[in-house]
């Protein structure tokens, strides 16, 4: 259609449709001018044509498009239009047009005549995109930041707050520390003077406290306008636009996470930005928790070294004294209480030595390296001592990713707590697991009643006399450290299968 509808029924019926669209249309002739533009179409003209040749009516029909539009032979209109006419095939493209700051989806129809153009406003869903975009790289820049181990928690922080500062376009994003009726500001990313880091002030005088009486994030998009004048907080700071939520740390107040600006915003924040500083603060609790954990275990690790420094120093000096003591006693005399004190010190250096592999187990197993399971089995039953035992091994080749030395600790409990259970002759097995996820150690010995499975790991468990209680732990402790699981049922000969799960192999 390259004239304005007229004439018959037919086409007086299309123009009061295209009248009455929201959509822009006009049509052009073969010459470039205007022959015909619906209510729509004809203001986005008018918006980009020159005052004088825009009719006293307002009308755009009857002008050349190109010179009556400034500049246009640059714009990809131009480009589009006239490929269209040339190729006589429609083109559609999207364009930002600058008069109205607005984007378009326009769509050119040529045919012998002239070109029609429908543009329809896709601004919105333009601006939808772009926030998308943005917040997805917002997220992508999230997760690289978090997933940095080399920078610190205030590193981390002082970036996350850069990054919502420029998601959220406002200049002033900081961490506060709330404690004794007082805000501190622990991490900052701001131009304002009163939110730079180690500055205080009363929690009355600040937005924090409106932010912590509520469960979600509390926002201000103009803050004069929303009755905030008179406020403590927006006298002493100024803020027009905040969006800030708390931060806990196991269940109990830190303080909070927030952006703000000096000037009002204009707009509420979408859907998406409160969701991304929800996100941060969730992320922030986490972090806390993470170092608050972290320097818990270093002090316990701490203690646990202590320990071990004064059972290895104070009860091995002693120990190793009365060893040798008693080696003198037995070169004098022949007392029938010599066997039972030998017994009792052995007693005590098996006790030392479990208590110092238990408080050197707990770190966890960072680097493994592929081990033959078999070789390793072998050479700790070699070293346990198994009495007249035997060991009978179920698999030819197994090679798994394991520490070697801590493994072999592994066996030796398992096979010492065989012998002690099956008896001088007690024969053990290790294999593989059907199904090649870890591997078992079975004995021939009295067994292990079903209730009591569950039990055989906890500190201080044992069924004998001279039991210390500590090796199946130790072999629990360094299962967990490898990251496995283990489990105790019945073997084949009815006596005690230990299997250990999760285990990867070479």
């Amino acid at each position: 259609m390259s004239g304005p509808p007229r004439g018959s029924n037919s086409e007086r019926d299309l123009q009061t449709v295209l009248d009455r669209m929201a959509d822009g249309f006009f049509a052009l002739d073969a010459d470039w001018t205007v022959t015909y533009a619906n209510d729509a179409g004809r203001r986005i003209l008018r918006s980009a044509m020159s005052d004088e040749v825009v009719g006293a009516d307002g009308s755009v029909e009857g002008r050349h498009l190109w010179d009556a539009i400034p500049g246009s032979a640059e714009t990809q209109f131009h480009d589009e239009y006239h490929r269209a006419m040339a190729t006589q095939e429609p083109v559609s493209f999207d364009s930002y047009y600058e008069p109205l700051g607005t984007w378009f989806d326009v769509r050119a129809f040529p045919d012998d005549d002239g070109l029609s153009v429908y543009l329809r406003d896709v601004s919105e869903r333009r601006e939808l995109e772009r926030r998308q975009r943005e917040s997805l790289r917002a997220i992508q820049r999230l997760y690289a930041v978090s997933s940095d181990h080399d920078r610190t928690f205030e590193e981390k922080v002082d970036a996350i707050l850069t990054l919502g500062c420029e998601y959220l376009d406002v200049p002033n994003g900081f961490l506060t520390r709330i404690d004794d009726g007082r805000q501190r500001v622990e991490v900052s990313h701001a131009d304002h003077p009163l939110l730079q880091v180690g500055e205080t002030c009363p929690l009355d005088e600040a937005y924090c406290k409106r932010t912590i009486e509520r469960d979600a994030l509390l926002t201000v998009v103009d803050a004069s306008d929303e009755g905030w004048e008179g406020d403590e907080a927006y006298e002493t700071f100024g803020l027009e636009t905040y969006i800030g939520g708390q931060v806990e740390v196991e269940g109990e107040q830190y303080g909070t996470l927030c952006f703000a600006a000096t000037t009002p915003r204009g707009e509420p924040f979408t859907d998406t930005q409160r969701t991304f500083v929800e996100l941060l603060t969730r992320w922030v609790s986490y972090e806390l928790e993470r170092q608050r954990a972290a320097e818990r275990l270093e002090r316990e690790r701490n203690r646990l070294d202590e320990f071990a420094s004064v059972v290895s120093h104070d009860l091995r000096n002693p120990l190793t004294t009365a060893r040798g003591r008693l080696d003198l006693l037995a070169d004098d005399c022949d007392s029938e209480h010599i066997e039972p004190v030998e017994r009792s010190l052995s007693r005590m250096e098996t006790l030392v030595d479990d208590l110092l592999t238990l408080a050197r187990e707990g770190d966890a197993v960072d680097d493994p390296c592929p081990v033959d399971l078999v070789a390793v089995a072998t050479d700790a039953w070699e070293t346990t001592d198994t009495q007249r035992g035997t060991l009978r091994t179920a698999a030819d080749e197994f090679e798994i990713l394991a520490d070697e030395a801590r493994l072999r600790q592994l066996f030796e409990n398992l096979f010492r707590n065989g012998v002690e259970h099956g008896g001088s002759d007690a024969a053990l097995t290790v294999g593989a697991l059907p199904d090649g996820d870890g591997f078992y150690v079975a004995d021939d010995g009295p067994g292990i009643p079903e209730d009591e499975r569950d039990r055989v790991f906890e500190t201080g468990y044992t069924t004998t006399a001279d039991g210390t209680g500590f090796g199946l732990n130790i072999v629990s402790e360094i299962a967990d450290a490898h990251g496995w699981a283990i489990r105790v049922v019945e073997s084949e000969a009815g006596g005690a299968r230990f299997e250990v799960t999760g285990v990867e192999q070479a």
